[in-house]
């Protein structure tokens, strides 16, 4: 469950990047940043190769880590800027709503732009968005809306009841919905990962910093996922107002998503996207914080989270561009 059940209101530059021999090099965005592409049939990227700069890029930076729960930063291209917490499996609430979307869009391809097929809201998920011990979207029985304005509605307000209709209209029940997200973790190499549930509620479903970076490392290259997590808000037809995007890291320079969880179980957590640089020279940072404030109120966890992320966040576009010059310096003395 998400703090809150409803929030209403107003080229590279000339980088190298090492990717495995099956995977080829992609320019994604208009900000600049470069990945490794999936290789042949949707294989996951080839990891990093051993000789990749992140440690050295790393070894320039003083990262204000939480004291608590875990944490992990990497920036693509470059590597992993370190971890923090042990890779215990942790509850992550509402984060497991990017594996949601992930599924989604991996069985339902958008275009940007491209609404999608329209889906009828059945009286299940209408009569949800009445329950208030979880975060829910105002929707009513016989709606119809598309594909693109539910996956907003699944990773902005993070409508608990609108993953579980997203799962039934996929694949006929949670359950066998659940059945495909564990196997795309499974082909993520997300070893420490069980999902339990399409909305994240179940304290069951686990994973580590770790895992959900791999997790994001892919997501962020669908375009459409890309667009809805960096929106600060959306509208439902037929209700006034709008729904505010709980990820409040948006108001950051810079941040481009992800996705906020919190629970008593779980804590806060915060998968997040940062560019960080200038002009084309940006790069794309990924961080995960977990387990903040955890068994305490899910409100106060996602503040935790939210601080805990912003600090990481600071630090990072004040101090990365100049620890990236050791890659100039890599090149300069090749």
């Amino acid at each position: 469950m998400d703090a809150g059940r409803k929030h209403w209101g107003a080229a590279g530059g000339g980088r190298r990047l090492v990717c495995g021999a099956a995977a080829a090099l992609l320019l994604i965005g208009t900000g600049g940043w470069v990945a490794c592409a999936p290789g042949p049939g949707g294989a996951p990227a080839a990891p990093l190769a051993p000789g990749a700069p992140g440690p050295a890029v790393a070894a320039r930076l003083d990262l204000p880590w939480p004291e608590e729960g875990q944490a992990s930063v990497m920036v693509e291209g470059v590597g992993s800027l370190g971890s923090r917490g042990g890779r215990e499996p942790l509850p992550i609430a509402s984060v497991t709503k990017v594996m949601t979307a992930y599924v989604i869009l991996r069985e339902h391809p958008l275009k940007p732009g491209e609404d999608g097929p329209v889906i009828e809201v059945d009286e299940t998920a209408a009569q949800e968005s009445f329950t208030l011990s979880e975060s829910t979207a105002p929707v009513r029985t016989g709606q119809r809306l598309s594909q693109r304005k539910l996956l907003e509605l699944l990773l902005l307000p993070s409508g608990n009841n609108i993953a579980r209709l997203l799962a039934r209209w996929d694949s006929g029940s949670q359950e066998a919905f659940v059945v495909k997200m564990n196997r795309e973790a499974a082909a993520l190499g997300m070893d420490r990962t069980r999902y339990t549930g399409a909305s994240g509620l179940e304290a069951t479903t686990r994973s580590t910093a770790e895992d959900q970076l791999k997790l994001a490392r892919r997501a962020m290259r669908d375009p459409v996922l890309r667009e809805v997590v960096a929106l600060r808000r959306t509208t439902v037809p037929g209700v006034p107002g709008t729904v505010a995007n709980t990820n409040l890291l948006l108001e950051k320079p810079g941040v481009i998503g992800l996705k906020t969880g919190s629970s008593t179980p779980a804590g806060g957590n915060l998968l997040w996207a940062a560019e960080v640089g200038s002009g084309a020279a940006r790069h794309l940072v990924l961080g995960v914080v977990l387990g903040q404030r955890a068994r305490t109120t899910p409100a106060e966890g996602l503040r935790a989270a939210l601080e805990s992320s912003g600090r990481l966040v600071d630090a990072l576009l004040r101090d990365l561009p100049p620890a990236l010059s050791v890659l100039g310096d890599r090149r300069a003395g090749a």
